[in-house]
């Protein structure tokens, strides 16, 4: 357990920010998941809307520090290719 006082903030900073990351990266994976069933479904142009709605998610992903940055590159990579072979 936590003995002194900035001890005891950075349990309670660290519970409030977790809950924050983890609402983003549900919402990444969201996004993530409405252009990956448009690839299934066979359309492309649902599938190039959803991803041009995913990539700046993403990118926000990164800038707040949730996503590494190359995680995110290589899944952007990966669903742009998967959306020009539709």
């Amino acid at each position: 357990m936590a003995n002194t006082p900035q001890a005891k903030k950075r349990i309670r900073r660290n519970t409030a920010r977790a809950e924050i990351n983890g609402a983003r990266i549900s919402r990444i994976r969201s996004f993530i998941k409405k252009v990956e069933s448009a690839c299934e479904a066979g359309d492309k142009d649902a599938a190039a809307v959803a991803l041009k709605a995913a990539q700046p998610e993403m990118a926000r992903g990164v800038a707040r520090g949730v996503l590494h940055k190359n995680t995110v590159a290589r899944k952007l990579s990966r669903l742009t290719r998967r959306v020009a072979t539709l």
